[in-house]
């Protein structure tokens, strides 16, 4: 049987897509369609797409920060994809939608340090399964209206930024999931901090979708604020 899904993300600011004269909106997104594993930059914003080869999956940069993603699992895939920046910080992240997935997903606040090479979630929602049950509980922080359980797992012999590499993973697990809110970074950052669980510097940092053997059904619109960026207006709509 081949599962069809599909995921639609919109992450906006005051920016806009640059298409070239007498280009049409569905020609620009057709010509940022990605079919393979890639990262770079589009419309200000610096995206990531990761699949592990099986199943199809199309993934496309559309305007300003919106993505959508399509996937059929005849062999049952794995892929991350995301909008943000690069490199991260402890910034706040603004976020709106409705997340609907039939079996396993993640939406999450991910990214990556190096020296140490750390991979860290701040899970907001999740699907079927609460990955916080294979890992090491090390706390809890309370942040942004609810508690949230740390986790710390270590991946051996794993991909990487760097490559195949041996790393922690750090997690935030919201007790109470949602679709919408405020993501306080630096509230997690300084927790795992005081628990030993230390980032380095900081590499790329997005809003991140990962789905596998799934049916998924994501319409998410996003925007993010700067601490100091708090009273700002940040453009946003549906697509």
């Amino acid at each position: 049987m081949v599962s069809l899904s599909s995921l639609v993300l919109s992450l906006s600011v005051l920016a806009g897509a640059f298409a070239l004269p007498g280009e049409s909106h569905s020609e620009l997104l057709e010509r940022q369609t990605i079919t393979t594993s890639e990262t770079g930059t589009n419309n200000g914003f610096y995206y990531s797409f990761w699949t592990n080869g099986d199943g199809t999956v199309s993934y496309t940069n559309g305007d300003a920060g919106e993505y959508s993603v399509t996937w059929a699992n005849e062999n049952g895939g794995d892929f991350t994809c995301g909008k943000g920046w690069n490199p991260g910080s402890a910034q706040d992240i603004t976020y709106s939608g409705t997340f609907s997935p039939s079996g396993n997903a993640y939406l999450a606040v991910y990214g990556w340090t190096t020296s140490p090479l750390v991979e860290y979630y701040i899970l907001e929602n999740y699907g079927t399964y609460n990955p916080g049950s294979s890992m090491t509980h090390m706390g809890t922080v309370t942040s942004d209206g609810a508690t949230y359980d740390i986790y710390e797992h270590q991946q051996v012999d794993q991909p990487s930024i760097v490559g195949t590499s041996t790393f922690n993973q750090y997690w935030s697990i919201r007790q109470s999931t949602r679709s919408s809110g405020t993501v306080t970074t630096a509230n997690h950052f300084n927790a795992w901090a005081a628990l030993g669980m230390s980032l380095g510097t900081h590499n790329y940092q997005i809003v991140s979708t990962e789905g596998w053997f799934i049916l998924l059904l994501l319409l998410l619109l996003l925007y993010y604020q700067h601490q100091q960026q708090y009273n700002d207006l940040i453009g946003q709509h549906f697509y």
